[in-house]
């Protein structure tokens, strides 16, 4: 495939983790890809993966919550690498604790980031993928979708991500555009690492708990 029939893909929260992933199976797939996160410079592993393997991939910094960030990154992405048609919204945070103790900032970072980052991004690639007559939007839901005990501001989330889908999926369809979300379980990262440290468990106890 020649760079100028490349599909140009952006993945949030590619810094590390399933959005990491993710990145790298594109680019071997043979998609450019936008490695986006919320610091460029934790960027970089990622793409020094992808492109040891040939690939082609950007570091890009971006606060998917904030809107002019978002518009100005998937603007950069078109100018250095091309359109892009494919959208993986994966950048996430965690803040679980029991409904009683949780803040109110705690039930905002994770609206913001999760809900309406996915809603930012679809909203400023959407021109491309009409435009081009093609279009693939994937969002991380979650099982956890269906409710979970200290999740209260991440199942609601998760859930709110299947409604976009959803509606992404009835107002783009014709233009060629898809939309879909998948839904994991538990997954080993470095983020679910870090939230049973700021619960106080072992990992290996958090780990259990979350498959009860």
């Amino acid at each position: 495939m020649s760079t100028t029939e490349q599909r140009v893909a952006i993945v949030t929260g590619a810094a590390r983790g399933i959005g990491a992933a993710t990145a790298v199976r594109l680019a071997a797939e043979g998609r450019a890809v936008a490695v986006l996160d919320l610091d460029e410079a934790a960027c970089k592993d990622t793409v020094e993966k992808i492109t040891a393997a040939g690939g082609t991939a950007l570091a890009v910094g971006c606060d998917v919550s904030d809107s002019a960030q978002v518009e100005a990154a998937v603007a950069r992405v078109a100018a250095e690498l091309g359109a892009p048609t494919i959208l993986v919204n994966n950048a996430g945070v965690l803040r679980d604790n029991l409904l009683f103790k949780m803040s109110e900032s705690d039930w905002d970072i994770v609206m913001n980031v999760h809900l309406k980052g996915a809603f930012l991004m679809a909203k400023a690639v959407q021109a491309h993928m009409v435009e081009a007559k093609f279009g693939r939007i994937v969002s991380l839901s979650s099982s956890s979708a269906l409710g979970n005990r200290g999740q209260a501001n991440y199942s609601a989330v998760k859930a709110g991500l299947q409604g976009l889908t959803k509606t992404l999926a009835k107002e783009l369809g014709k233009f060629g555009v898809t939309a879909n979300a998948v839904a994991p379980g538990f997954i080993v990262t470095e983020m679910t690492a870090q939230t049973a440290a700021r619960v106080g468990m072992g990992f290996e106890e958090f780990q259990a708990a979350a498959a009860t």
